[in-house]
């Protein structure tokens, strides 16, 4: 069964649990989760993750009661009090990458790298526009596997607008690969951006944004430091995006579904 991807984070806090539950040695995995990063709050900064504020409040304790009356065991008390799950929420908001393959995508990729005479190229490429047509049909937008992961090493790289290494599922499983984009010098830190592509083009002022209410930290990095003269405005697309919002959010009921919905990206 392929579950849509806005559940990935819901059902990584469950696998979480169950294998702390089901370990002979439960304190080695409790021991590894507490090594990533699961702050609610940036205190110095005064930043609150935006899934930890009052907007989403009911919504998270609603979830905590379904866990605790699910899963609840007293080797993992701590994670299913309000505060311990809250940090357990942003742990999964904060390290969570997502992960994407797609054997389709692999064997298009393969077509691509084929030397072809002009006409068969455009056949194949009619084809393959086709194809992706009636697979859409018939999937509607879960095309790829999607999910979500928890990755020890690559959760201790940090975030830099120019990354001198990326992290990429070449083999198209749950394995991840972390490449590096440059030559990195001995000693030198192993840097990769939090951002998706769009977001990486964006003004410094709506990358400070992102990274802020999902990371809670404010970017230094070397193309941050360049634009620390550019104006405090969002750019062309997110105006757009935030203007969108608001008319959703004067819609009645729509607007409670907004919230659920940003609120299931994580």
């Amino acid at each position: 069964m392929h579950y849509p991807p806005e559940t990935a984070s819901i059902m990584l806090l469950a696998r979480m649990v169950a294998m702390v539950k089901q370990a002979k040695d439960k304190g080695r995995w409790k021991k590894l989760f507490s090594q990533f990063c699961s702050r609610t709050a940036n205190e110095e900064e005064e930043i609150v993750h935006k899934l930890i504020g009052d907007r989403f409040k009911g919504q998270l304790e609603s979830l905590r009661h379904l866990f605790t009356d699910a899963l609840y065991d007293d080797c993992l008390s701590q994670w299913f009090t309000r505060e311990g799950f809250r940090s357990l929420f942003a742990l999964v908001g904060t390290n969570g990458q997502g992960i994407g393959t797609s054997s389709l995508s692999q064997w298009v990729h393969g077509c691509d790298a084929l030397e072809l005479a002009a006409p068969l190229r455009e056949e194949l490429d009619s084809f393959i526009d086709q194809l992706y047509k009636d697979i859409e049909r018939e999937t509607g937008d879960f095309l790829n596997c999607e999910g979500s992961g928890l990755y020890i090493l690559q959760s201790c790289c940090n975030h830099s607008c120019v990354p001198n290494a990326e992290s990429s599922f070449p083999e198209n499983n749950f394995l991840l690969h972390l490449t590096a984009l440059q030559d990195i010098e001995a000693g030198e830190e192993i840097c990769i951006t939090y951002l998706d592509c769009c977001q990486r083009e964006r003004s410094r002022h709506s990358r400070h944004r992102a990274l802020r209410e999902n990371y809670l930290f404010k970017c230094s990095c070397p193309k941050c430091e360049s634009q620390a003269g550019d104006p405090d405005v969002s750019s062309e697309e997110e105006e757009e995006d935030e203007g969108d919002a608001e008319a959703g959010a004067g819609a009645g009921a729509g607007a409670g579904a907004n919230l659920e919905d940003e609120m299931t990206e994580v």
